[in-house]
């Protein structure tokens, strides 16, 4: 699997996740719409493949999905809740958008007879995302001219037809060719009426390599996206966050919802995976995004885990709550069955000069010595880094092994505090630094499952307090396994009862 597409919450609240998919290989082509769906973003239930392929010869590109409410595509006469999903159909020799249409809320779709409904003769046009713009009364697209460095703004009335509008073109970091845009309408803290916010995810020519996602700030008024300045933001300082999408569907003076696939294509092909298991690639936690303004920094855009609640085990014998100081503590977690935990460090009292002192954390491997370790250097430019290098189970010059990112203060504070919480299961970390300010994803691919964590401290100044908190993660997947603990993807029973169950 690789880009999520299509990403829309229905009436029900109940969440719907399409992803590119090849259904007969671990690497990408034959691509297809596969579908998950869940009610709390961690239990999913694997659906039918939604979308085909309309012959042998097109693959079903990244795109977006709808709900038509008023029936504005005259598809859905008699029902409220038609679901339209727009699409790239990727040939040999060219990239057209297209429509299908589901009128049984998204779990089976029929193909629109007058596709394409836009082209420009081009093989590098693709990846449309589709919204309302309600001050309008008109549906707006976003689709990238992905080797022109352009995006096009499109609209329509129903659909259908598109007419183009404007033009977004060489912002932030062009890379080689742009891909995969999102366009939501967002939160800003302090601020009454939200915000636009625009991702153009870039692949080659990230600044580590291979791809990553950008983001701008900004406006937009149906036909012209217009940023609030020229800096080049990145949406996560690790490698392995791309083409995110946000779920169609959530008001805009709420906190938007967003899922990533935690891979880069530099290497995404080559990773490993067990020959019993037969699956390559994963989506990131769900995260929730808005805006705010930083000290130093500006426009930020903030991104922290969805609610554990449904998966983090309040009650499991791993739940650490301590303080280090200028020590250590260490966790044996081999027992917790998912291999996955929560993790929270706080730092507290921070003075504002002649500030010293580190704090770290390092998951290991008892039977291997392998390990992924990260740390906060406490220093007037306060600096956080992570490191994958100390694991064997993959080696590729473009793997790159280290990151890091600035952590700068708030100079107006009398004293400062610092946090990372995160996630880290059996081959992915998720790492977020102040209430999520910055935030990274990381894979690591060890010979040895990791199994226990160190965090130290040392070298602080007097009165710096560091404590930890820890829990377990059960598995999402546990009520599906097997008698031999495997789960298997798209294979259901009756769509219907599924729904009602689930």
């Amino acid at each position: 699997m690789n880009d999520p597409n299509g990403m829309f919450i229905d009436a029900h609240g109940t969440y719907h996740l399409y992803y590119q998919y090849n259904p007969t290989g671990i690497v990408a082509g034959n691509q297809h719409w596969g579908h998950a769906t869940s009610k709390d973003l961690y239990h999913w239930v694997n659906q039918q493949i939604a979308i085909f392929p309309p012959d042998a010869h097109s693959n079903i590109y990244s795109g977006s999905a709808v709900v038509d409410v008023d029936n504005t595509s005259g598809f859905f006469p008699h029902q409220n809740n038609g679901v339209v999903a727009v699409y790239t159909i990727n040939t040999p020799t060219s990239q057209t958008q297209a429509l299908s249409y589901s009128i049984d809320g998204g779990y089976t779709f029929r193909p629109y007879s007058g596709n394409p409904v836009l082209s420009d003769n081009s093989s590098q046009f693709r990846d449309p995302k589709v919204i309302w713009h309600a001050p309008t009364q008109q549906w707006v697209m976003a689709v990238a001219y992905a080797q022109a460095l352009t995006l096009g703004f499109f609209t329509s009335p129903n659909l259908k037809d598109w007419e183009h509008v404007s033009n977004f073109s060489h912002h932030g970091l062009p890379g080689d060719q742009y891909e995969c845009p999102n366009l939501v309408e967002i939160r800003m803290e302090g601020q009454k009426e939200p915000m636009y916010l625009l991702t153009i995810s870039i692949n080659p020519g990230a600044p580590l390599g291979g791809s990553i996602t950008q983001y701008f700030p900004g406006f937009f008024n149906g036909t012209v996206f217009t940023p609030v300045d020229g800096a080049a933001r990145i949406s996560d300082f690790g490698k392995d966050n791309y083409a995110g999408q946000f779920f169609y569907g959530i008001p805009g003076d709420r906190d938007q919802i967003s899922i990533a696939w935690t891979s880069n294509w530099q290497y995404s092909q080559l990773v490993p995976t067990g020959p019993s298991e037969g699956w390559r690639s994963s989506m990131s936690l769900p995260r929730v995004n808005y805006l705010k303004n930083l000290s130093r920094v500006g426009y930020d855009l903030v991104s922290v885990p969805y609610s554990l609640s449904p998966v983090i085990n309040t009650t499991s014998s791993l739940v650490q709550k301590t303080i280090v100081g200028n020590g250590s503590v260490r966790l044996d977690y081999s027992s917790g069955a998912s291999g996955a935990l929560y993790f929270q460090i706080n730092i507290t009292d921070i003075p504002t000069a002649n500030i010293s002192g580190t704090a770290n954390f390092t998951f290991l491997s008892s039977r291997s010595g392998e390990s992924v370790r990260a740390g906060y250097f406490l220093a007037p430019d306060s600096a956080f880094f992570i490191d994958r290098g100390n694991t064997r189970g993959f080696d590729n010059p473009f793997f790159t092994d280290k990151f890091s990112t600035s952590c700068p203060y708030n100079s107006s504070a009398s004293s400062y505090t610092w946090r990372v919480e995160g996630v880290i299961d059996r081959s992915i970390l998720e790492v977020f630094i102040d209430g999520g300010e910055s935030s990274a994803t990381v894979t690591f691919f060890p010979e040895q499952e990791l199994d226990t964590l160190v965090i130290n401290a040392g070298d602080l100044n007097p009165g710096v307090t560091v404590s930890a908190a820890v829990h377990g993660l059960d598995s999402a997947w546990a009520r599906v396994e097997d008698v031999d603990g495997t789960v298997l993807g798209n294979v259901t029973g009756h769509k219907a009862q599924e729904r009602d169950t689930h």
